[in-house]
C-alpha cells in the first residue's frame, strides 16, 4: 500500500502548485552565482520544483527545438550532447564545439541538473563559448525557464573554430 499512497503524494504534488507542484520555476527565486576565480567560466544557478530528468526534458526539447534544429540551427558549428543515467537522479547537458566528421570536440558549455531535497538545482556555465553566444544562451534559458518557450531569432555569427586573425582574404 505504500506505493499507491506515494504515487497518490507525487500525483497531487505535481497537480497543485499552490502546495509546492507546478511545471517550471516561475516562482522560484533564480540565484546567480558569480565564478570569477578562474578565466571565464561564467556560472548562473537557479532552482526548480521539477525533478532533474523532467527539467531535461523541457528545457533540453527547448535545446534542441532553437539551437541545434534541422532546418536552420542557431549554433550551426556547435555538437548537442546529454548524459543521462537510468534513475534520472541527476542530468548533464553539453555543447560541443562540432570536430571532424560532426563528432563532439571541446566542451564550450553545460547545463547541470542535479536533485537537491525535493528540488532540481540548474547550473550553467559557460566552458569556452564566446561571450556574446553565451549570453544569448543564457537569456534563452532564463526565457524558457520562465515559461516561455519562443526561440531567438538571430546570434552573431561566430563560428567555433574562427579567430579574429583568420581573415578570409579575397584571391
Amino acid at each position: 500500500m505504500p506505493k499507491v499512497q506515494s504515487w497518490i503524494a507525487l500525483a497531487l504534488l505535481l497537480l497543485l502548485p499552490s502546495c509546492g507542484g507546478g511545471s517550471g520555476s516561475a516562482d522560484v527565486p533564480t540565484a546567480a552565482v558569480d565564478d570569477t576565480t578562474g578565466a571565464t567560466q561564467a556560472k548562473t544557478a537557479s532552482v526548480s520544483r521539477l525533478k532533474p530528468l523532467d527539467a531535461y526534458v523541457i528545457l533540453g526539447g527547448d535545446i534542441k527545438r532553437c539551437w541545434f534544429n534541422a532546418n536552420k540551427p542557431l549554433l550551426p558549428d556547435y555538437v548537442y550532447r546529454a548524459d543521462v543515467p537510468a534513475d534520472g537522479s541527476k542530468v548533464l547537458i553539453t555543447i560541443h564545439d562540432r570536430a571532424n566528421l560532426g563528432r563532439a570536440g571541446m566542451s564550450t558549455y553545460a547545463i547541470d541538473f542535479k536533485q537537491d531535497g525535493v528540488s532540481t538545482i540548474v547550473t550553467t556555465e559557460n566552458r569556452k563559448m564566446p561571450p556574446e553566444i553565451a549570453e544569448r544562451m543564457q537569456a534563452d534559458i532564463n526565457r524558457w525557464k520562465l515559461g516561455d518557450a519562443t526561440c531567438s531569432v538571430g546570434w552573431p555569427k561566430v563560428t567555433a573554430a574562427a579567430k579574429p586573425e583568420q581573415a578570409a582574404v579575397p584571391r
